[in-house]
């Protein structure tokens, strides 16, 4: 699915949100989008794995990690899990880490940012809540698009 969202914009104008400029694309699909799932987690990547274990269906996996840049809350095999269950893409607010991996996988990756370090597991954390950032609330149920000129969110599926 070709996705541009300069196109989306002035075809939906006033209908989508756009979030504020903040993101790199890592992953090794430049542009995607998909019915929105959530998370809120800060430092902790147990959920993130939980969720990418189970089947994606097309969807986005939204992960609000607080924006923290002291660790990763994706490397390379979540990615990979990512991709054999079927998640168009994964939106970390906050790091991500073997970033030359995932640049080779059919997968939409927008990260803050990079960082060696893994995260901790303990479990801790929230899902299918909506979560804000960047200037957006991403719920459950909505639509998210992603490319190289940025990320909207919709109500409703728009391709």
């Amino acid at each position: 699915m070709e996705i541009q969202t300069a196109d989306l914009c002035d075809a939906h104008e006033g209908k989508l949100r756009v979030v504020s400029p903040m993101f790199r694309s890592y992953g090794g699909r430049p542009s995607f989008g998909g019915e929105i799932a959530t998370l809120k987690v800060f430092e902790d990547n147990s959920l993130v794995r939980t969720a990418l274990e189970g089947p994606g269906n097309g969807r986005v996996l939204v992960i609000d990690g607080g924006a923290s840049m002291r660790c990763a809350l994706v490397g390379d095999q979540l990615a990979l899990l990512g991709v054999k269950n079927g998640w168009a893409g994964v939106i970390v607010y906050g790091c991500i880490r073997d970033s030359k991996a995932i640049g080779g996988m059919d997968l939409g990756v927008f990260a803050l940012g990079t960082h060696p370090q893994k995260s901790i597991k303990k479990g801790a954390g929230d899902k299918d809540l909506p979560v804000t950032f960047g200037g957006v609330t991403f719920a459950p149920g909505q639509f998210v698009y992603a490319d190289e000129d940025g990320v909207v969110v919709s109500e409703s599926a728009l391709l």
